[in-house]
């Protein structure tokens, strides 16, 4: 993310320190450097890459107290929970008991988001707050996790994505839902990421929705904010309807531009129309923005900030889809058709956080 603030990384160290091996006098490493960056939504999260001559894996001890990790390619990443000055100590191992070491203090400044970007009112005239998530007390009842990458009956959800969706890929903190995706096997995948929903607990026709994020950045990252037809089991998709609230693809100077679409069953095949937006600075992580729609039974708008970019009618009969109660579907997806797979550009973990969703509906 590309939020800005003043950052302080210092040398602590210009020697190396050097353990002995009793392993027979393997080798030592030698020449081990490493490079730190900070990085992640909230300026949370460090990368560091590390390099040696006769290394054969490294360790790293982030100072925070979190256990130690290995890596045989030198590259590492952390996220901190709280802002403050650590040291940084990696190791190069020729073997378990011969290594060198060098260290590095690094200054975690964590953003407060809720400082910049647009909020929405609890209020808006003709309408009442039916429902609200506002993430104050950890992820609630009123949803449930989607497990898998689709297989057997959609792998790769139907849109040849790489990710395994797990629950332990979201969180709360600090009154935000966060979303993490990450490059980990599992599964028999190469990333993980979380997507929830709240089908059978809550869903809703007509009405205002409201919901306040901060968008992942990179290639191949795919976050979405939407709604499918509480009938999907009965009669599919995209019969059941589904509304793109919000759809970002990373990559390739995307992050500026947020979609929303529909999606339905026209006599038998599929049909879709969209609309979008781009800022003309920035993107949609560097600050909150809120993603909405007004829905009634004549039309579907869609807002930025409470601005106005797109809309359809609903009123053909050919959509009647849009006319029953859907359910919210928060996800970020990890490569697939749209935006394409990671590449080498790509920074993982990434985060979607969600401040708030806002159902209203018209009293």
């Amino acid at each position: 993310m590309k939020i800005m603030i003043n950052l302080l990384l210092l040398l602590l160290m210009t020697g190396l320190v050097n353990c002995g091996s009793d392993d027979g006098g393997a080798d030592l490493p030698a020449n081990l450097s490493f490079d730190v960056t900070i990085e992640g939504t909230l300026n949370d999260m460090v990368r560091v890459s590390a390099t040696a001559d006769n290394a054969s894996f490294y360790r790293i001890d982030f100072g925070d107290g979190a256990p130690t990790v290995d890596s045989n390619s030198g590259n590492f990443s952390h996220f901190y929970e709280a802002s403050g000055t650590y040291t940084i100590t990696v190791q190069a191992h020729a073997s378990e008991s011969a290594f060198i070491s060098d260290s590095e203090p690094v200054v975690i400044e964590i953003l407060d988001p809720t400082q910049a970007g647009y909020e929405s009112p609890l209020t808006y005239d003709g309408y009442e707050l039916v429902w609200q998530d506002e993430f104050e007390d950890g992820i609630s009842d009123d949803w449930t996790f989607e497990i898998g990458d689709g297989c057997p009956d959609l792998c790769g959800w139907g849109n040849n994505e790489l990710e395994y969706y797990r629950e332990e890929n979201a969180s709360v903190e600090n009154g935000w839902l966060k979303i993490t995706a990450k490059s980990e096997s599992f599964g028999g995948r190469g990333y993980t990421s979380s997507r929830m929903i709240t089908k059978g607990k809550q869903s809703f026709v007509y009405g205002r929705i409201d919901i306040r994020a901060i968008l992942p950045e990179g290639q191949g990252l795919w976050p979405a904010l939407w709604m499918l037809g509480e009938n999907i089991d009965e009669v599919g998709w995209p019969k059941c309807g589904e509304i793109d609230i919000m759809e970002m693809v990373g990559g390739n100077n995307r992050e500026n531009t947020v979609h929303g679409t529909t999606h339905w069953d026209n006599g038998g095949s599929y049909a879709s129309y969209g609309g979008d937006v781009t800022k003309n600075e920035g993107t949609f992580g560097d600050s909150w923005h809120v993603f909405s729609i007004i829905w009634d039974s004549e039309e579907i708008i869609w807002l930025v900030d409470n601005q106005q970019f797109h809309v359809i009618d609903i009123t053909p009969s050919g959509l009647s889809e849009f006319h029953l109660p859907h359910f919210l579907i928060f996800n970020v997806a990890v490569g697939g058709n749209w935006p394409g797979n990671p590449d080498g550009t790509t920074v993982f973990p990434q985060e979607m956080l969600v401040d708030y969703v806002r159902v209203f509906q018209e009293n």
